[in-house]
């Protein structure tokens, strides 16, 4: 069986590209180091690949289904749950006093990189609760975070968000859901969600659901959303769970892919009253949620790019050892057949998921870094880092997920008809991958955050620091060998970015914010392959210092690095140029389409 993640290729973006390994410089981290780093990920390694991976295909063929009222699931899925616990991983970027080792997040990320790669379906249900316990951190009161937060960082309850509703979807405005006033300060929660992942299930004692809700008598629109803890057993004064809250299972949804989380229809206030507790200030709640929506974002995009990642190993492998056809050259019927990956075009497939999947893991690693400088980083350059991450935070979510979902049919393609057989893992990575499009918004709502807010907020601040950071890094790689493409394609791409957006956003009151916003998509993929295209000026700049002492498979994997960043500069870059000329031309073609003509 192929390998689900390249311990080589992480090592290389943390240690290589990233300067993790300086972390333990900042206060926070003072009592970390490389060595502990390297632990944490080999701790990780080994919890998903006995008790994760070990169960990703039976899950996929067994999906969770209901038995006498209850969600049943794999016995398999309650050991890796355990596992994941006694492995400190629900706790480990948490303050020492709750438990934790205070692991910066993106080392965490990376920790987590490992479930999402051995078993994406598995890894949602802690991906959930360790999210559910951020927000609760930062917005709820200490005793809300007593009574709710900390079971769920010790792992004994799992926790979920439950935004969208079956009539509104991401339309998030248009929610019904309601809270009544109760006498004793709590409230009576009303209404239906509808996708909520790990909504129902008994791997824990007690689930917490993130709810956003509308206060009876509430302000229409956004304004009016309030958000709620809402537990699927109320609890005791021992902090022990109680009797129901009556949050009751409507239906489950089946999916094409991630078939291990559960994925529920529920029903809150049947049977009897569902109790809630408002977190923060009434109206608040949109905003509150954000915080656990926009990591889900990178978590998001992180889980794709593994995805990915798992399938292009798959079909490497498998290009290794499978022997067909000759080189174009030799006409010889008699001569031994060659491995396919000998073959040009095997070659341009395996490349371009290389190219895609490394890109991306890129990606998400840096702006998880970004989070621990916001975190712990010099005081006077966070409010620079955040616009920053605000900004790329819709193309981290989305550039890997459409793009390993290509990468992923590239593998199927590699593999001939054993790609899309279930002897193969890779037609499960491909249903599994085809949900992240979709998950935490579609790329239209990622691509009119970025170019309707992201792009122009703090007067266009965060776009202002991409360019600064790309160009002091194209600065940085000047005289190495082996980076002419990569940084001749990236300034080209540059330059047609600043062109595009200096003149649509030069007529953005003429235009109107609806023919503004038609072709956010292409700013979506403008954006995203220049950065991703950045992404590989920098493993290329940390392959070529590395290079002239590297022996062995060293050097291999550092000349491999190099191609792939010549790769991207000469198969994917050229493409920023045909979004840029959309943009600029602010095209009207989608918008002027009549909803009678299709």
């Amino acid at each position: 069986m192929a390998p689900f993640l390249s311990k080589r290729d992480l090592r290389f973006q943390l240690f290589e590209v990233l300067d993790t390994a300086a972390l333990p410089g900042r206060p926070r981290f003072a009592d970390h180091s490389r060595e502990v780093y390297e632990d944490v990920l080999s701790l990780a390694y080994n919890v998903a690949d006995r008790y994760f991976a070990n169960h990703a295909r039976e899950a996929d063929l067994n999906e969770p289904h209901v038995v006498d009222g209850k969600v049943k699931l794999l016995p398999a899925v309650g050991e890796a749950m355990r596992a994941f616990r006694e492995a400190g991983f629900f706790s480990a970027h948490h303050d020492e006093e709750l438990g934790g080792l205070q692991l910066p997040w993106v080392m965490t990320q990376a920790v987590q990189a490992h479930f999402q790669a051995a078993n994406v379906g598995s890894s949602g249900y802690p991906f959930l609760t360790i999210g559910n316990a951020n927000l609760q951190r930062v917005f709820a009161s200490p005793q809300q975070q007593k009574k709710y937060m900390l079971p769920l960082v010790e792992g004994r309850w799992f926790g979920t968000m439950a935004l969208s509703e079956p009539h509104a979807g991401s339309g998030l405005a248009d929610i019904t859901t309601t809270a009544t006033p109760r006498e004793d300060g709590t409230y009576s929660i009303s209404g239906s969600k509808m996708w909520i992942s790990g909504g129902e299930h008994e791997l824990s004692e007690n689930i917490v659901h993130l709810v956003l809700a509308r206060i009876k008598g509430g302000p229409a629109g956004v304004k009016g959303i309030s958000l709620f803890l809402v537990p699927r057993f109320k609890v005791n004064e021992d902090g022990t769970p109680g009797e129901s809250n009556h949050v009751v299972l409507a239906g489950l949804n089946h999916k094409m892919g991630y078939r291990g989380t559960t994925n529920t229809l529920l029903n809150f206030g049947e049977g009897g009253e569902t109790i809630g507790e408002l977190v923060g200030e009434p109206g608040h709640g949109l905003r509150q949620m954000f915080h656990m929506m926009n990591e889900a974002r990178i978590g998001v995009g992180m889980g794709a790019v593994m995805l990915g990642y798992a399938g292009y190993l798959a079909s490497l492998e498998y290009a290794r050892e499978r022997a067909q056809g000759r080189a174009a050259s030799n006409k010889d019927p008699l001569s031994p057949a060659i491995a396919i990956i000998g073959h040009a075009d095997v070659k341009r497939l395996l490349l371009r998921q290389k190219a895609f999947v490394e890109g991306g893991l890129a990606l998400g690693l840096y702006a998880s870094s970004l989070v621990d400088d916001l975190q712990t980083g010099p005081e006077e350059g966070r409010a620079d880092t955040s616009l920053l991450l605000d900004l790329l935070t819709p193309i981290v979510k989305s550039w890997p997920s459409k793009y390993s979902q290509e990468a992923l049919s590239d593998a199927i393609q590699v593999m001939g008809g054993a790609g899309y057989t279930r002897d193969y893992p890779v037609e499960m990575y491909y249903r599994d991958n085809r949900l992240n499009p979709i998950h935490e918004g579609t790329e239209g709502i990622q691509g009119n955050d970025l170019l309707g807010r992201k792009l122009t907020q703090a007067g266009g601040r965060g776009l202002e620091l991409l360019m600064a950071r790309i160009e002091a890094d194209l600065q940085a790689s000047e005289g190495l060998e082996g980076l002419d493409e990569i940084r001749t394609a990236l300034k080209t791409a540059l330059e047609q970015n600043q062109n595009a957006l200096k003149a649509l956003l030069g007529r953005a009151i003429e235009l109107g914010p609806d023919l503004f916003l038609a072709n956010a998509n292409s700013a979506l993929e403008m954006l995203g392959h220049t950065v991703v295209g950045w992404m590989w000026l920098r493993q290329a700049t940390a392959a070529a210092h590395a290079l002239p002492e590297a022996r062995g498979d060293d050097a291999n994997f550092y000349r491999g690095k190099l191609h792939a960043a010549r790769f991207f500069a000469t198969h994917e870059l050229p493409k920023v140029r045909a979004h840029a000329d959309l943009l600029a031309s602010a095209d009207s073609t989608t918008s002027q389409m009549q909803a009678e003509w299709f």
